[in-house]
């Protein structure tokens, strides 16, 4: 066994660095801002249903306090809740329906607040590091959606998420 003593690699690094790095606002403090919002999902949705939950800036860090919660939405069948990110605009990027997060099981109900990013080593990125093949900023807001998935629900309920990030 071996006693280490690490340094945190995105922030702390540079600040025990000499001289002094100072993290990005948005990875070493800023204002955190929240994004909540409700739908409520039919009881006869089909599988690509889509909700439009959130319109956040590409360059927002998402923390991993967000989360999403939802009621049991069938009695039957296998539906799931995948969260991604879309353009607001065409041509600023690809849409990617899975970005942040797949495969919640829509039919088993969620009151401890599910994730929306599922990666831990993932949190604290920007919005736009989450979109797949995107390698540079778009500079523009974007679309929080949660796309239903793999079958279609037979039970409506409510649906909410809350996306708590930091610009900067």
């Amino acid at each position: 066994m071996a006693v280490v003593n690490l340094l945190g690699s995105r922030i702390m690094t540079g600040m025990e660095a000499v001289p002094v790095v100072l993290g990005d606002p948005g990875e070493a403090g800023g204002r955190v801002r929240t994004w909540t919002e409700t739908v409520e999902v039919g009881s006869a949705d089909s599988a690509t249903s889509t909700y439009l939950m959130a319109r956040i800036p590409s360059n927002a860090r998402i923390l991993g306090s967000s989360a999403m919660w939802w009621d049991d939405m069938a009695s039957a069948g296998a539906p799931t809740f995948d969260i991604g990110i879309f353009p607001v605009r065409t041509g600023d990027f690809t849409a990617d329906d899975d970005a942040l997060n797949l495969d919640l099981d829509a039919a088993t109900v969620q009151t401890a607040g599910a994730r929306v990013i599922n990666d831990i080593a993932n949190f604290g990125k920007r919005l736009w590091e989450f979109i797949n093949g995107q390698t540079t900023d778009p500079n523009c807001d974007c679309y929080i959606k949660v796309t239903l998935k793999d079958a279609a629900v037979n039970v409506g309920g409510t649906l909410t998420i809350q996306i708590n990030y930091i610009c900067g």
